[in-house]
């Protein structure tokens, strides 16, 4: 059976509801990503960085996401297609920087230094991103918004990826393996990558 289009009144109920969800997640990435990008500066972690430029590019999408459920924008096509478009392309540019860093450092055989400031922030992230990540793929598919729940996709992978970063932050300050750190930061990449081709595509990850 084909599904009913959604209603002018219950699209514009869903915005709302979406445009409140991407402040709330866009107000924490921001305080995430600067935490994370001066802890990764300050002790040249790879990963640190990585998680922090990262969390600086779903803000980013965030703010996409209440750019496009504002006003005339709430039933455009055009507008949805050119949040996938902004979403996915702002996850290309973070990966060849993530590559070209961490290489170097396995390359050099450069430790960073530990940071629990950075096992803290990833922790938390493993608890708080999954609720943003499951709210915005229910209302992305309630209100037919594939970038809305492509972004809540991401979220769900940035879970994933405070875990793995937490992994290599944690290893690295409690038993100073300091290759896991970079790995960590290739590993980001390689998401990056993979989540950026899916939300260009229109499809969830």
């Amino acid at each position: 059976m084909a599904v009913p289009p959604v209603s002018e009144a219950r699209l514009t109920a869903l915005a709302s509801r979406i445009r409140r969800v991407s402040w709330a997640s866009l107000v924490w990435l921001a305080v995430e990503g600067v935490v994370a990008i001066i802890a990764g500066l300050s002790t040249g972690s790879i990963a640190l960085l990585g998680y922090g430029l990262d969390s600086a590019v779903q803000s980013l999408g965030s703010g996409v996401i209440v750019w496009r459920f504002t006003g005339r924008r709430i039933g455009s096509a055009a507008a949805e297609q050119q949040a996938q478009k902004i979403v996915a392309t702002s996850f290309f540019l973070l990966a060849p920087y993530l590559i070209v860093a961490a290489l170097s450092q396995l390359l050099a055989g450069t430790p960073s230094e530990g940071s629990w400031v950075g096992v803290a922030l990833a922790a938390v992230g493993i608890v708080l991103m999954p609720l943003f990540g499951r709210a915005k793929r229910r209302l992305g598919v309630l209100a037919e918004s594939a970038a809305t729940a492509g972004e809540g996709a991401q979220h769900l992978i940035c879970a994933g990826l405070s875990a793995t970063i937490l992994s290599g932050l944690f290893l690295n300050v409690a038993f100073g393996v300091w290759w896991a750190d970079p790995m960590a930061a290739l590993i980001l990449a390689a998401v990056a990558v993979h989540t950026g081709t899916r939300t260009w595509r229109g499809e969830s990850c």
